[in-house]
């Protein structure tokens, strides 16, 4: 008996694999700094999660409607209209298991086998996976770190074809945080103009800005919005991971498709936790300002120090919690005797020798990377920097 086909070209998250690892090894009382993580280290706010306790007391443990709760749906379009001057009804909304589901679910619902999705690199490992299953082709636009990881026009007119279905768009990003200005969102507006394929706006990362206004792409390209669908969530702005709350709003009849695929998965997302997201939603909205400025310490920190190392340059993101240093000017040394040559073998001596977990971009479409999050104290960032100075200085 075999596994499916379907999984053959499938591989294992880095991410999650990693931080499984360095657990472990903590589990095993070794003392290992995880920069692995994408997952914030403030708690859950007191207010939400006193919203869930109330659900469950008052017996809202039942089955709800697959899209998720009418109040939820509707101050979610609320949200929207608010937050990002984006209008959607209801029944344009689809509350899902995180926002991972509302992705894996979107194509799921729109693709065909053979039918191709514009991923721009370095991007969220998941993206190419998802597809993948899903049938499709993953076709990468390459960008440059010189010009702030944002893609060249022209360079995703060349990858439309037939056959693409979507171009995926992650501002914030994971894992470069970088952030898409608007001089970059109306490029990339004009280069999908004429083409008929949707538009994929992952915004998990809105709330964590470091400089300006958040914009999608429909603020900037209103006539694209029939073709724009936005996927959030409540895990990286409300703290609120483990939680799996995830949303989508997009054309009626993508939604309905997808609401198809999780009434035979899934079906609703937790009902008590709907409750919370509901408070998260209609809550206070500065619960972000003393995250996002402690935040914003912790980058200047990791990017100073960081760009003080011989071999290695740090782009300083302008949002969400990752840093991807460019440490290619270490590779061709050599440590213990062997040659460094890559991404995935710098994390492992990282990891193996100095306790330190971070991830390698190659998985990200960023070889010659390695992405850290510095959503972890700060005692543990400097403890984590130190030791990763004592292995760029063992390399010979």
């Amino acid at each position: 008996m075999n596994l499916a086909n379907r999984l053959k070209a499938i591989k294992p998250s880095p991410t999650l694999a990693l931080n499984a690892k360095a657990k472990a090894l903590v589990a095993q009382g070794v003392d290992v700094v995880s920069l692995a993580a994408g997952e914030p280290d403030f708690d859950t706010p007191e207010f939400i999660k006193q919203a869930a306790v109330d659900a469950l007391r008052q017996g809202f443990t039942k089955y709800t409607p697959t899209s998720g709760i009418q109040e939820l749906r509707e101050a979610i379009c609320a949200k929207l209209e608010r937050d990002n001057h984006l209008t959607f009804a209801p029944d344009q909304v689809l509350v899902t298991v995180g926002a991972k589901q509302a992705l894996y679910n979107a194509f799921q619902a729109l693709l065909n086998e053979g039918d191709e999705v514009i991923i721009v690199a370095p991007y969220w490992v998941s993206y190419p996976d998802m597809v993948q299953l899903a049938g499709g082709k993953p076709v990468f636009v390459e960008t440059r770190e010189e010009d702030g990881f944002a893609p060249d026009p022209d360079a995703i007119r060349k990858a439309l074809s037939p056959r693409t279905k979507a171009l995926v768009l992650n501002s914030p990003s994971n894992p470069s945080g970088a952030v898409f200005s608007r001089a970059a969102l109306e490029g990339i507006a004009q280069a999908v103009r004429g083409h008929e394929c949707l538009i994929l706006s992952d915004d998990i990362y809105e709330k964590l800005l470091y400089q300006g206004q958040f914009l999608n792409i429909g603020n900037v390209a209103p006539d694209l919005l029939s073709r724009l669908v936005v996927i959030n969530g409540m895990s990286k702005s409300f703290s609120m991971t483990g939680w799996r709350m995830g949303y989508v709003a997009g054309p009626k009849w993508l939604i309905s498709g997808m609401q198809m695929i999780q009434d035979q998965s899934t079906s609703n997302a937790a009902s008590f936790a709907q409750k919370a997201a509901l408070a998260a939603l209609k809550g206070p909205q500065d619960i972000f300002v003393p995250m996002v400025e402690e935040y914003r310490g912790r980058r200047d920190l990791v990017v100073d120090t960081l760009n003080a190392i011989e071999g290695v340059r740090c782009r300083r993101p302008e949002g969400a919690f990752y840093v991807l240093p460019n440490v290619s000017g270490l590779f061709g040394r050599s440590y213990k005797g062997t040659p460094v040559t890559g991404s995935v073998q710098f994390s492992e001596i990282l990891l193996n020798d100095f306790r330190v977990a971070a991830v390698p971009g190659a998985p990200f479409g960023a070889e010659g990377h390695i992405r850290m999050s510095f959503a972890t104290s700060r005692e543990q960032l400097n403890k984590g920097l130190e030791r990763f100075r004592e292995l760029a200085t063992a390399l010979r």
